[in-house]
């Protein structure tokens, strides 16, 4: 029974990191809560692959502030809501010239959510405290690897 929950912990982590990867990319998904999902699945499973994902740029980059901080700098916002934006907008344009009204309404909603999680959900850093230094602090007990 241990084995068959360890190996579906991998693959839900495996799942989640490929959806958040894809998610850096296409910002209709959103690659912070799959990369949360990834800590959470791996630290139940291996610790090897724990270790390897902390390690990893991906997480560094994307999830790192956010969970030792509880926040991201003014540029990842800027830059997660820009791509969301550019992409969203693109969307609704091509929708309304078919004369989809609920899909932009849902879809102006989404982006609508985007904008009020990250500006007033999500606190604002300044550069130095989502810094280098950050990758030397444990990560909090949530995420430590559980034996087992």
């Amino acid at each position: 029974m241990h084995h068959l929950k360890k190996a579906f912990f991998i693959a839900l982590g495996c799942v989640s990191l490929a959806l958040g990867t894809i998610g850096i990319v296409l910002p209709i998904l959103p690659t912070v809560p799959f990369f949360l999902v990834t800590v959470f699945c791996f630290a139940n499973s291996s610790e090897k692959l724990h270790d390897w994902f902390l390690s990893t740029e991906l997480y560094k980059k994307h999830l790192d502030s956010f969970v030792m901080k509880k926040g991201m700098t003014a540029s990842t916002k800027v830059g997660i809501l820009s791509s969301v934006t550019l992409l969203m907008a693109i969307g609704f344009f091509l929708m309304s010239r078919k004369g989809l009204t609920v899909p932009c309404i849902i879809l102006a909603a989404v982006w609508l959510c985007h904008l009020v999680y990250f500006l007033f959900g999500v606190k604002t850093l300044k550069a130095g405290e989502a810094g280098a230094a950050d990758a030397l602090e444990e990560p909090p007990e949530s995420y430590a690897h559980s034996p087992g």
